[in-house]
């Protein structure tokens, strides 16, 4: 089993999954979303299983700044959007083997340790 885990640094929501897996020493792989930003395709896969409004961080300093017109927004748009600028994405997103299976950081520790270490 594998673990990929985008995100930032400084995001406490990220802090918070780091430690937990820490915690429980899993193994991972750290991918910074400012120095290694997602492809189109990644981005894609994450929205495929996901969904765009799930992915949106919507406490972000970025989402904020956008226009009123995000309300109205595709999917598509979204897409462009969190290519565009990775920060309107909500932290941490997780792989398992290759597939997304979180993105945020809500949950139980069971709910967790099923979907991520099950």
């Amino acid at each position: 089993m594998s673990l990929k885990l985008y995100g930032i640094t400084t995001c406490g929501t990220v802090k918070k999954a780091r430690a937990w897996l820490d915690s429980r020493g899993a193994a991972y792989q750290w991918s910074d979303l400012r120095e290694e930003p997602p492809t189109r395709a990644q981005i894609d896969g994450w929205m495929a299983i996901f969904g765009a409004k799930a992915m949106r961080n919507t406490s972000g300093g970025a989402y904020r700044a956008l226009g009123p017109e995000k309300a109205e927004w595709s999917d598509a748009q979204w897409a462009e959007a969190f290519a565009a600028d990775p920060m309107l994405l909500k932290r941490p997103i997780l792989e398992r083997d290759g597939a997304p299976v979180q993105v945020g950081f809500r949950g139980t520790d069971a709910e967790f340790e099923a979907r991520l270490l099950g």
